[in-house]
């Protein structure tokens, strides 16, 4: 297992990892789903739902690495910097920025 010093040399490597863009698109729609769950559970007040967040998220992940990227989650290794790198590589995604970001960490973007 790498070891790593910081988020910032992380993120490439996280990267790396979701080569694929269906398995990138899986991970933006749990992100989605997280969000919008998150929205509904705050204006529903159904706080028991909240244990549902996980689920949906790396679920909808999960499904991309093991059906399309053929590899295995970095959650595994690396829990909390992944999950910090979905959110930036999401956040990368709607802001244009991910394409510049896949080329730096040598992805090669389709």
């Amino acid at each position: 297992m790498r070891k790593f010093a910081s988020f910032r040399a992380f993120y490439p490597y996280y990267l790396q990892e979701h080569q694929n863009p269906r398995c990138r698109a899986m991970h933006y729609i749990g992100s989605t789903l997280v969000l919008l769950l998150l929205g509904w559970i705050i204006f529903s007040s159904h706080w028991l739902l909240l244990f549902s967040i996980p689920l949906v998220g790396y679920g909808f992940a999960w499904i991309g690495h093991f059906a399309f990227e053929h590899n295995k989650p970095a959650t595994f290794a690396y829990p909390v910097y992944s999950l910090i790198a979905d959110w930036v590589m999401y956040k990368d995604f709607l802001t244009g920025q991910l394409s510049a970001k896949l080329t730096q960490a040598k992805v090669d973007v389709l």
